[in-house]
């Protein structure tokens, strides 16, 4: 109810705006004296400070509230270069303008909108489940390597002398499972496969891939089992929900990615020290609910 009155009462705005629009290009002079020309822009750049700084401490504390600050950042930013091109045009400070406009404050406008994009979506993007990252995701060695991850080449091969660490951190590099950043330091990047399908293969490839689904769909019951039979040992390291929605196919996958998202971003915090973090089993599952006969 609330979501329809929202939109009706946005989708009048936008039509009053249209004739109001015409209003004002007809009417408004062309040229008008203020006395208030200081206020109104320093004050603007007043606010347009506070959200720059903002932003910073938002991103510093990894806050979600980061992703609305860093749009309305944006936005006056847009409003800033608008608002300077227009009233300083025919003017001396007319290419001034423009120039800060197009190489300063819309490319950081823009950017900033990524940003939040990226913030709000998360870096990994679904894609196919392909054989090579079946052979990434049951190779051991490869694993192992993923779970020791952020260190240095030297630390890998300090802790994996049985593995050759080089070949295996190239491997995971084209695959696309591993970056080196900038200070030495190798880091596991986070990926998202869609659920494969045995008839979207080729037929030289479905064994291999009935054969990892099956291995994963068990470990997967394995681990539920251990999970709930140790349910009293975790201390606080537990959270669960259970639900029962009843959503079309297209509210299933637009579910999906929601979760996804908040997934991605989540795994792209670096957290603080090692005894504040630990290691996680994380699950999403969702099948359409069976009759009561069926459990039986």
């Amino acid at each position: 109810m609330f979501r329809r009155v929202l939109l009706a009462i946005l989708t009048g705005i936008a039509v009053f705006l249209v004739p109001w629009t015409v209003y004002l290009g007809l009417t408004l002079p062309e040229h008008f004296d203020t006395s208030q020309w200081r206020v109104a822009w320093v004050g603007f750049d007043i606010v347009l400070l506070l959200c720059f700084a903002a932003s910073v401490l938002l991103g510093m504390r990894r806050s979600r509230a980061a992703v609305p600050m860093l749009a309305a950042t944006a936005a006056l930013l847009c409003c800033d270069a608008w608002f300077d091109v227009v009233l300083d045009w025919g003017g001396s400070d007319q290419w001034a303008s423009l120039g800060t406009a197009l190489l300063a404050e819309v490319p950081i406008a823009v950017f900033l909108m990524l940003r939040a994009r990226a913030l709000l979506a998360g870096n990994a993007r679904p894609r196919a489940l392909t054989m090579h990252d079946i052979t990434v995701r049951t190779n051991p060695n490869y694993q192992r390597l993923l779970r020791l991850m952020p260190a240095t080449s030297a630390e890998l091969r300090a802790q994996l002398p049985s593995i050759d660490v080089p070949a295996a951190l190239l491997t995971l590099t084209h695959a696309g499972y591993t970056r080196r950043a900038r200070d030495g330091r190798w880091h596991s990047v986070p990926q998202s496969t869609n659920e494969a399908k045995l008839e979207d293969y080729p037929e030289e490839d479905r064994p291999k891939l009935a054969a990892y689904l099956d291995a994963k769909y068990d470990h997967e019951v394995r681990l539920m089992a251990w999970a709930v039979e140790h349910r009293d040992t975790f201390d606080d390291w537990t959270a669960g929900s259970r639900a029962g929605m009843r959503l079309s196919y297209k509210d299933l996958k637009e579910f999906q990615k929601e979760y996804l998202e908040l997934v991605h971003r989540y795994a792209a915090r670096k957290p603080g020290p090692a005894e504040e973090a630990r290691d996680l089993a994380v699950r999403f599952y969702a099948f359409p609910e069976p009759k009561p006969a069926e459990l039986a």
